[in-house]
């Protein structure tokens, strides 16, 4: 299960709404296929365990020394790992529980159960009604951890949110004093290539009005490879100059205000807004999941 949650991780940053999930199929202690779920619309990661075990060497060479003769035999008796309970219903794909059972794989070990709604323990039920040996909660607790992301939006339909700062030993996160004509990083170059590896695995940044008009940053992932998140700004009285880096064309920009905005067209700039006198945190959070 471990290697399940390894592989996993391959699909930060790609699987959204998605969740992050890894598989592994095993004969004999001996890794057959192994894949995990790259890209949202796409094969999960059990179809791919399965299907790249046809050609995996362990494979080979099983039937080529023992008395198994084909794959489908060797499927019979191996056991696949997956980090997630696998789907059961149609969407984008088909259900990996109905792949399971015409594979016939009988031996099914899974890290926890999905929650949302459409599967939430209908995978398991059916794998098991068609004669399959389940067993489940297996590192449970590091595989929710692993989709944390996607088990706050289906529990509490909300986005998980990082909070992220930069901070000195003695407690202070920017100057007093500030030469607004050269920054002055806390941070090095590598704590700052994270952040950019950080954003890249995220669909969202928020920042306020001060930060962008005293850092004016672009908040793009010009540092590590990948799409950079939706950018949230929450100005509330649009102080925000237009020649600030936050309105270049390098990433989706949300502008959370109070004041009413003509539309224009062709600018890739959305205006949301919102009444600042309630709450806001509720009201981001609305902003965030619809983008």
């Amino acid at each position: 299960m471990s290697r399940c949650i390894e592989l996993a991780k391959n699909g930060l940053g790609t699987t959204y709404p998605n969740p992050l999930v890894g598989s592994v199929l095993v004969y004999n202690n001996l890794i057959i296929g192994e894949g995990w779920h790259y890209k949202a619309g796409k094969a999960h990661a059990e179809v791919h365990a399965i299907t790249n075990s046809k050609t995996n060497t362990n494979t080979l060479k099983i039937l080529q020394t023992s008395a198994i003769t084909s794959h489908q035999q060797l499927l019979k008796k191996a056991t696949l790992y997956v980090s997630l309970e696998p789907c059961s219903h149609s969407g984008k794909t088909p259900p990996c529980a109905d792949l399971i059972i015409t594979s016939g794989i009988k031996n099914v070990i899974i890290g926890c159960v999905d929650p949302n709604p459409k599967v939430a323990g209908k995978g398991i039920l059916k794998l098991q009604k068609a004669g399959c040996k389940v067993i489940q909660g297996v590192l449970e607790e590091q595989c929710k951890a692993l989709n944390k992301r996607f088990f706050i939006f289906q529990n509490k339909k909300r986005p998980f949110v990082f909070l992220k700062w930069a901070q000195t030993t003695d407690g202070y996160i920017a100057p007093i004093i500030k030469d607004k004509k050269q920054p002055l990083w806390i941070s090095n170059i590598y704590s700052r290539q994270q952040v950019h590896q950080l954003r890249a695995q995220e669909q969202g940044i928020v920042i306020g009005t001060t930060t962008a008009l005293v850092d004016n940053p672009s908040l793009t992932t010009r540092q590590w490879a990948g799409t950079s998140p939706t950018r949230l700004v929450i100005d509330k009285n649009l102080k925000i100059p237009k020649t600030a880096a936050i309105f270049n064309d390098k990433a989706p920009t949300i502008i959370i205000t109070q004041v009413k905005q003509e539309a224009t067209q062709n600018t890739p700039i959305i205006y949301e807004y919102i009444t600042f006198e309630k709450n806001l945190a509720l009201q981001i959070c609305a902003i965030a999941q619809q983008a």
